[in-house]
């Protein structure tokens, strides 16, 4: 059996202009560059801020349900946790239910860089939504959770 191994190039437009994962890798590079931007004056990525504020719980949660929150796996997380644990703005505790699992804290330096991030973040989110003229930024905030 041969394959036809040539892509037509009106194929290759199709694909750019209608990937769904393409323009969703786009759209999430630019919405990170801004957010990190933003963010660069406190030291902190959107990443990062966006880990702070999973930790901005109650109780410290266990690595699992973060890990699942932020949509990537442990390693990545324990990865991620190492810069503000070092700079003294997350703890990682020994779970008391389980000593061989960790929990996540924010430290008071944590919580208090956290409270100084958050109004950068609402006002680059809300000028973020204010450029989506004419698109229901709830209904996309809809069909991104649902790909997710």
């Amino acid at each position: 059996m041969t394959v036809n191994a040539d892509v037509s190039h009106d194929m290759t437009l199709h694909v750019r202009d209608h990937c769904l994962c393409l323009h969703a890798q786009r759209a999430a590079r630019a919405l990170a560059r801004r957010f990190d931007d933003a963010l660069r004056p406190l030291g902190l990525t959107n990443g990062q801020f966006s880990l702070m504020m999973a930790l901005n719980r109650p109780k410290p949660p266990p690595m699992g349900p973060v890990a699942a929150l932020l949509a990537m796996d442990r390693t990545t997380l324990t990865a991620a946790v190492k810069p503000l644990s070092r700079r003294g703005l997350v703890l990682v505790l020994p779970d008391p239910r389980d000593r061989r699992g960790r929990r996540l804290a924010l430290t008071e330096e944590g919580r208090g860089l956290l409270a100084r991030a958050l109004p950068v973040w609402v006002e680059t989110h809300a000028a973020v939504e204010a450029g989506l003229a004419g698109i229901d930024a709830d209904a996309l905030r809809a069909g991104l959770k649902a790909l997710s």
